[in-house]
């Protein structure tokens, strides 16, 4: 599987801004990845080009305190994982540096991570427009200490305010209404900077009260990337392949794995082995094939392990019997799409009846061929589910944007291409 998108750009944050040099493999080689290299390197940063194999590249850090302005504008293109933890990152820096993105991540919200590294005392000017990129910050080192309380339980807010307190030298704790991927918290103490995490009484707190003058360079596998292997699982459980598929080397993190929850409980058998664990991060391989899939209900609860999913469990909706439904997933609209409104115009363009929420949709499954045209909105992971669909016969689905998918999954019709065709293992 392509390397994990989420622990790729967090990889290459944490060892630029190690002291030493840090060891990789397993990068993911793509968009988001290369855009975060990207804006490494005009910050300073030795940054050699990511290799396509996944093999193991080295990387030079500048300390806590080591980055540079940048002559150029920071251009994360559609990255909102690297924008946004790149801010934080930039907030605690004494540099001053604009970061923009393309159209689509231009019109992604940023107050929620401006607003609490504005109160640590970085500044931020907005170039066109509250809320949106491009923005230009003017970190400052220190920074004060926050205590924060996120209203939605969301991984880059809280990742975005952990470096924040490193690069600024802060106390850090934010409160969430439930825990959110904890990849950050893991590889912080993974490099020496202690962060704690438990459950309190209105939700899940996350402490970095005592951050470390500089953090040890990462050694460090990156694992499959789970979000990425959930489509081909999804193709096996709708019959699209001859058997059996077996996903191998996948991270296996429990902050990222209830999609697998998800598909037992739409009655598919769910085989699941642990390999080994690679530096903090559990890994394994998945199995599962055909199935006669029921509808299933995701509720608030489960959202936050599963966000990147949840525009497949739509598409799985639509062959299941009964109805879907997916709600406290308002988070949905603020990605690289409005994914309810994406995947609810598109589910209808192919003859699927479903409902749009203002958290969520609802999906009644049919047994009746797939047919049309679909938008991917440049949102891959939208091209990527209705890919899907449209590979288990007799689906007819046109995509006008395939190659939108090469963001977080690199060679994906020719994977999927081969599955269909009868090979098993990926």
């Amino acid at each position: 599987m392509p390397g994990d998108k989420s622990l790729t750009q967090r990889s290459l944050i944490l060892a630029s801004l190690a002291d030493g040099r840090s060891r990789l493999s397993g990068l993911l080689y793509g968009g988001d990845s290369a855009s975060t290299a990207g804006a490494l390197r005009a910050l300073g940063v030795k940054l050699g080009e990511l290799p396509v194999d996944g093999s193991e590249i080295f990387i030079d850090g500048v300390g806590l305190s080591g980055l540079r302005d940048s002559t150029s504008k920071l251009d994360l293109g559609n990255s909102g994982t690297g924008s946004r933890l790149l801010l934080g990152a930039l907030a605690g820096s004494e540099v001053i540096a604009t970061v923009t993105g393309d159209d689509s991540l231009c019109s992604r919200p940023m107050t929620r991570v401006i607003e609490p590294l504005s109160h640590m005392g970085a500044d931020f000017e907005w170039r066109n427009g509250t809320d949106r990129l491009p923005v230009t910050v003017r970190g400052t080192r220190p920074l004060a200490d926050l205590e924060w309380t996120n209203a939605v339980a969301s991984a880059q807010v809280k990742s975005a305010i952990l470096l924040a307190g490193l690069t600024g030298g802060a106390s850090v704790t934010v409160t969430e209404p439930r825990q959110s991927r904890d990849h950050t918290e893991r590889m912080l103490n993974g490099v020496g900077a202690q962060v704690e995490q438990h459950e309190v009484a209105d939700g899940w707190c996350v402490a970095m009260t005592n951050p470390p003058d500089r953090i040890e360079p990462v050694d460090f596998v990156v694992p499959g990337d789970i979000s990425s292997a959930a489509f081909l699982l999804a193709l096996a459980v709708l019959g699209g392949t001859p058997g059996l598929v077996t996903v191998e080397s996948v991270g296996l993190n429990p902050t990222r794995s209830a999609f697998l929850d998800v598909l037992s409980r739409m009655g598919a058998e769910v085989s699941v082995e642990i390999e080994n664990t690679l530096g903090p991060e559990p890994v394994g391989s998945i199995t599962v094939g055909p199935t006669e899939l029921q509808g299933v209900e995701v509720g608030a609860l489960e959202v936050p392990q599963l966000i990147d999913e949840l525009p497949l469990v739509a598409a799985l909706g639509a062959k299941a019997r009964g109805v879907t439904v997916i709600t406290g997933a308002e988070e949905l609209r603020a990605k690289e799409s409005d994914r309810i409104s994406a995947m609810v115009d598109n589910l209808r363009a192919v003859g699927v009846q479903a409902e749009e929420y203002h958290d969520g949709l609802a999906i009644e499954g049919t047994e009746e061929p797939l047919t049309g045209a679909v938008e991917s909105r440049e949102d891959h992971r939208i091209a990527m589910a209705f890919g899907i669909l449209s590979s288990v016969n007799p689906n007819n689905i046109d995509i006008d944007d395939e190659r939108i998918a090469d963001v977080s999954f690199p060679g994906f019709w020719s994977v999927i291409e081969d599955l269909v065709g009868g090979v098993g293992r990926a």
